[in-house]
């Protein structure tokens, strides 16, 4: 019979000595089912032009059973090669049959032999997780509660929008009176759960036994069984805490689609076997412009649920709240907003994670975890099996700068009417028009072929002008089916599930198109290659320039320019402009901004803009940066907005004066929230690796103190207080804050506040001297207009 599924998580299991792959998904019909397969055997591939196929399978069979050893033709970087490609029994075996298959005489290299078992089943059948897939199969009973079928023939991909899912949000609360919450010590006191169907409970231990909490979250979990299970940083806490705090108290946390318990897996997330568990926060950090990603900040930022409207508790005070039965009622609407809000922020995310999934091929447990590098290899593994081309291995490298894009120095200022050119897809575009791949590249001192070559300026690089190379007809796929699904969006309303669905399938494949470039300047990447990376911009530099050189000719006033695009004056033949690099460049260009005003400082990759919308756009500034109090970017944020919406400049250095003296007022009467002078900043390695202490690690060697877990990664939150002479002596957590008149008033207004104003006003003519003083002078920019 034919069966059509839609892949939720890959696994495998020994079964009498030999692998089954199993598939779980859900079928067209909507039922959960799983697809095991137990045919498939792991392989891997050796480089010796002179071994015999049966010598080596003798040498191999007397470390572990091998079941064949043939020779066959693939490419390697685009050449065709001779390998050996030896099949082992069961997974285990490939790491000593790889050891072993070094050691022979003759070897040159071994070959995928890292590719996870399952994956190389993924990839090897043209299984697309998150997609349609069809399969001849065989009906062979059950597994646990699932129906079971023996796939006979995978037949393909269909095009299809996804099933309905069960979605489930958890978030648990931690009884932690003293420090960082320990599992062996400290209960599950409050546990929320909500799913995308509106079921919402709450499990409270009694007094501070948990188990009831546990057992009636495992029996939630076995009744609703969910697809996918979401939360919040849950791979580094809620899921580790629960395992661990399940053992303490002999609660078995049977969660999975088998009745197995959660296990830790690559990319440090937790499997759930059968369902996809998802941790929101992993993807959250991809965001650089959300600097503080607590839930309540993020939730905030996606509209899911605004900070004034919830419950709010620090985390060091939740056993207060558990401890005084009048507080815990709080307690409880503090947990479902965490879990309200998490499930909000699953609807906004899991569609473009979903594509992410079918794109590159990873799992959805794994695609959030996975790094944008770990992301594209998967990707281009597949591409390289359809293409017959066996992967580089990874390495161990030093990483080796290069050149990067062109950014001109802007000139400070205030500008009207600035239109942004945005170049699509640059780095792609250069790729696949310059024949860019590691498979294309000539080393120096091999001479050229007689199909010519392409030579990179600036740097010199070679790269042969046919064939195409792996890496453009990857990015050539990537575009077509991009400009596919484009068309295919202008079938349905801008409204509709349907081309939402669409829409976050078009980004999926534009991030994937856009993160190459950089993939091949990643050190981990098997297809690295530093001189591919280095040629891409330099073609780049040399477009943009010419384009610059150009837009001067015509006419047209180049105010900026970074990467990919440029900042041009309205009023120019911008139309003409555009022609020219479509028709000398191929590249696609278009206007992606238009503002009325827009700020420039003395630096570089720093602006702001008023758009013609009203809204405000934001690059660079400490606003989106973590070592500043969240006042210090509440005023620079307050700052741009009044220059860039007063009438004259006149008018704005009076705003942003009168503003900022009120600001300081305010905290001269102590008029102002705890939390808005908290400096937030990230430990990046182990504490006993400082050699000096700044004010951070000086905070966090408190909480250490105070029985906290802290440590690299941690994200200390600390405040200033009168005392000693150096800053890191007054470094003090703001957890340890007991009377906010402790605060150095003084350190927040000449090192934060006037800092954070003066770094935007200061382009407009304001001086330091005018915010202290409440004073703003005349300046030459008055008298200039």
């Amino acid at each position: 019979m034919e069966l059509k599924i839609w892949p939720i998580d890959a696994t495998y299991t020994i079964v009498g000595g030999v692998p089954e792959v199993r598939i779980f998904a859900i079928s067209e019909d909507g039922k959960r089912v799983v697809v095991v397969d137990r045919s498939f055997r792991p392989y891997f591939y050796i480089d010796c032009p002179d071994c015999d196929a049966h010598l080596v399978k003798t040498s191999l069979s007397r470390v572990a059973p091998v079941e064949t050893v043939e020779v066959v033709e693939r490419r390697f970087l685009g050449r065709p090669k001779r390998f050996l490609r030896v099949v082992a029994k069961v997974p285990e075996d490939v790491r000593k049959l790889r050891e072993a298959a070094r050691e022979i005489p003759g070897v040159l290299g071994v070959y995928e032999a890292d590719i996870r078992y399952y994956m190389r089943y993924l990839i090897d059948k043209g299984v697309v997780p998150c997609s349609w897939n069809v399969a001849e199969v065989e009906e062979a009973g059950r597994l646990g509660h699932l129906p079971q079928y023996v796939v006979k023939e995978w037949k393909g991909v269909e095009a299809g929008f996804p099933p309905a899912l069960r979605v489930l949000a958890f978030d648990i609360e931690v009884y932690n009176e003293r420090g960082s919450p320990e599992p062996a010590r400290d209960p599950v006191i409050m546990l929320a759960v909500k799913t995308n169907d509106g079921r919402e409970e709450v499990f409270e231990a009694i007094g501070k036994d948990d188990r009831e909490v546990l057992r009636r979250f495992v029996e939630f979990v076995k009744t609703y069984d969910p697809d996918v299970v979401v939360g919040y940083n849950s791979n580094k806490f809620d899921w580790p805490y629960l395992a661990e705090r399940a053992k303490v108290v002999g609660v078995p946390l049977r969660v999975d689609r088998l009745g197995g318990t959660p296990q830790q897996s690559v990319y440090g997330h937790w499997s759930l076997v059968g369902r996809a568990n998802v941790d929101l926060y992993n993807i959250i950090e991809e965001f650089p412009e959300i600097k503080l990603k607590t839930l309540d900040r993020v939730a905030e930022y996606f509209g899911v649920m605004k900070r004034e409207e919830r419950v709010l508790i620090p985390g060091h005070e939740i056993y207060k709240y558990w401890n005084d039965p009048n507080k815990r009622p709080l307690l409880r609407q503090y947990v479902l907003d965490d879990v309200r809000s998490t499930l909000g922020l699953a609807d906004k995310l899991l569609p473009f994670l979903i594509q992410l999934s079918a794109v590159s091929g990873l799992p959805l447990d794994q695609v959030a975890a996975a790094s944008v590098g770990n992301r594209v290899e998967w990707m281009l593994l597949r591409y390289a099996y359809r293409l017959g081309e066996v992967a580089p291995n990874r390495e161990e490298r030093e990483y080796e700068p290069y050149k990067g894009a062109i950014v001109l120095e802007p000139k400070p200022g205030l500008y009207d009417d600035i239109l942004v050119l945005d170049f699509s897809a640059m780095y792609p575009s250069v790729m696949m028009k310059y024949n860019l791949s590691p498979d294309t590249y000539l080393e120096p001192g091999e001479p050229d072929p007689p199909e010519g070559v392409i030579v990179a300026p600036e740097v010199g690089h070679r790269f042969r002008k046919s064939p195409v190379g792996f890496v453009p007809q990857v990015l050539r796929e990537l575009v077509a089916l991009r400009k596919a699904v484009r068309e295919e969006m202008k079938k349905y309303r801008p409204d509709t599930p349907e081309y939402r669905i669409l829409d976050e399938r078009q980004k999926a494949l534009k991030v994937m198109a856009n993160a190459m470039y950089g993939y091949l300047g990643w050190v981990g990447a098997r297809w690295y290659k530093r001189e591919v990376a280095e040629s891409v911009t330099a073609f780049a530099r040399s477009i943009l320039r010419d384009v610059i050189e150009y837009a001067k000719k015509i006419g047209i006033t180049v105010v900026y320019g970074d990467t990919d695009s440029l900042f041009v004056k309205k009023g120019g033949d911008v139309e003409r402009l555009i022609r020219y690099v479509e028709e000398r460049h191929g590249i696609e260009i278009k206007v992606e901004k238009d503002y009325a005003k827009v700020l420039f400082t003395e630096a570089k990759k720093r602006y702001a803009g008023l758009l013609r919308d009203g809204r405000i756009d934001i690059v660079g500034f400490e606003v989106v940066r973590g070592d500043w109090c969240e006042l210090a970017k509440e005023v620079q944020l307050k700052t741009i907005e009044l220059i860039l919406t007063s009438r004259d400049l006149a008018q704005a250095r009076q705003s942003v004066v009168r503003y900022v003296r009120d600001v300081i007022e305010k905290l001269k009467r102590y008029e102002f929230n705890l939390e808005d002078l908290i400096i937030w900043k990230t430990l990046d390695k182990e504490l006993d690796e400082y050699k000096v202490h700044p004010p951070h690690v000086a905070a966090a060697l408190l909480l250490k103190k105070r029985g906290y877990k802290v440590g690299k990664g941690t994200t200390i939150g600390y405040v200033v207080v009168r005392g000693g002479e150096k800053v890191s002596q007054r470094a003090v957590p703001y957890i340890l804050i007991d009377d906010i008149k402790a605060i150095d008033i003084d350190y927040y207004i000449e090192k934060q506040v006037i800092p954070a104003a003066l770094r935007i006003a200061e382009v407009i003519g304001v001086k330091e001297g005018d915010l202290k003083t409440g004073r703003s002078e005349k300046t030459l920019l008055d008298f200039l207009g």
